[in-house]
């Protein structure tokens, strides 16, 4: 069992160390799909949430798995950081929307919304599906600015470095627009 674990275990690191498909510069699909935020449910709409400003757009593998908790739960931390500089983050996986309602209020922690793609159509459109799992989101973030440019893109199954790295680049756009 352990050696079936490391060979599951490296193939996923070899299969996320691919980039994101789409670049820094590309134009951010636009989507609108069922979300849930502090335990309600809702249609968020990406076009609508860019009208008010930056978006951090992360997909994500599985609702209630550890390091997607301890993901959210991070994004929950830093949600005061990330509304001083006026984005919204959006997480999104292939759970469908009942998942997301209890995970918007336990690991979220009613801070941010979740976003159901059960269609796997928003996975899509970001080629963002795992390379060996496709019925599962990769974990993949992205900041989107309000004209729908995409600034920044992280790829990596761990999440340690998803919180830091797109509030790091949104404080980098904030300051090229302030010169």
């Amino acid at each position: 069992m352990k050696k079936i674990m490391v060979v599951v275990a490296s193939t996923l690191a070899m299969a996320s160390s691919a980039w994101a498909a789409l670049d820094i510069g590309d134009k951010a699909p636009d989507f609108t799909t069922q979300a849930a935020l502090a335990g309600k449910q809702y249609s968020f709409s990406l076009s609508q949430t860019l009208a008010k400003g930056p978006v951090v757009l992360y997909f994500f593998p599985a609702a209630f798995s550890s390091g997607c908790s301890a993901e959210a739960h991070e994004f929950a931390e830093a949600t005061e950081k990330f509304a001083a500089l006026g984005a919204t983050v959006i997480g999104v996986s292939t759970d469908d929307i009942e998942t997301q309602l209890k995970f918007s209020m336990q690991a979220c922690q009613g801070k941010f919304a979740v976003a159901s793609d059960a269609a796997k159509t928003v996975v899509k459109s970001y080629d963002a599906a795992m390379m060996i799992m496709p019925d599962y989101a990769n974990r993949v973030s992205y900041v989107i600015t309000p004209d729908r440019s995409i600034i920044y893109s992280y790829q990596s199954l761990n999440p340690a470095k998803h919180v830091t790295n797109t509030l790091t680049a949104l404080q980098n756009w904030e300051k090229t627009r302030k010169k």
